[in-house]
């Protein structure tokens, strides 16, 4: 089954804007892991800009109260972000290659180039049982050299085909997604996919990209709870993740 995580940068973004601690983030965590969300993300920057690295850690004991709930960690893998995860001991990290600067993630790893420092990483944080996760653009050579950073899982970076959705492209794209995640699974590497999913284009994702293990999705969830609601956002989501089944990788 697919889980669905939910990105809380945007909310904490919206805190931040008036200085105050409304909206509160632990317990928007807590409606949506009541809810049903099966996890929650942040992507804390060094600017702090949205998610802080306070939140990070108690986040962490939010999601620790749920049992089966995963809390999911992004950045770049900086001294100070590598700390930060330790401390707070997420069920889940996500290396994205983010330069200090960015305004949102829009390239995966080059896993060749980098294996190396991508290595050493991944060894820090799978010897205190922290699963390690590549953001990766579906690139099967890129992918393949992931598995010898002995990481756990991709997220495959899903823009290109939130911009193809509903265009003569679609199925091009959404073919070489499948061709990723399945040179994905034959390295014995998870799979997980966010960036621009939404309700509308997500169950086509799904119908097509097999075995994905997990979707965060941040952006998307608030723009759409304006127009239907935040409890029927999440809803509509959990019916989609509930509703995918699993293909066969042939």
């Amino acid at each position: 089954m697919t889980k669905f995580s939910v990105n809380l940068n945007k909310i904490a973004l919206l805190r931040n804007s008036r200085g105050r601690n409304v909206p509160d983030l632990a317990a928007v965590a807590r409606r949506c892991l009541a809810l049903g969300v099966h996890g929650i993300t942040v992507h804390p920057r060094p600017d702090e800009r949205h998610t802080r690295y306070a939140d990070v850690v108690e986040l962490a004991r939010v999601v620790r109260e749920v049992p089966g709930a995963e809390f999911n960690v992004e950045g770049n893998p900086s001294e100070r972000f590598i700390a930060l995860v330790l401390g707070a001991m997420p069920d889940q990290v996500t290396l994205v290659p983010d330069a200090a600067d960015q305004l949102t993630s829009d390239h995966g790893w080059d896993a060749l180039s980098n294996g190396g420092l991508l290595s050493t990483v991944v060894a820090r944080f799978k010897a205190v049982g922290i699963r390690t996760s590549l953001f990766m653009d579906p690139d099967v050579k890129q992918i393949e050299a992931v598995a010898a950073t002995q990481a756990d899982r991709i997220e495959l970076y899903t823009e290109s085909y939130a911009t193809a959705h509903g265009t003569r492209d679609q199925a091009r794209v959404l073919g070489a997604f499948a061709s990723a995640a399945r040179a994905a699974r034959a390295q014995r590497l998870g799979v997980n996919a966010g960036h621009d999913l939404s309700l509308d284009n997500l169950a086509d994702f799904l119908a097509h990209v097999p075995d994905v293990l997990e979707v965060s999705i941040g952006h998307a969830v608030i723009c759409e709870a304006l127009e239907l609601g935040f409890e029927t956002t999440i809803e509509r989501y959990l019916g989609i993740v509930n509703a995918a089944r699993p293909r066969a990788l042939a």
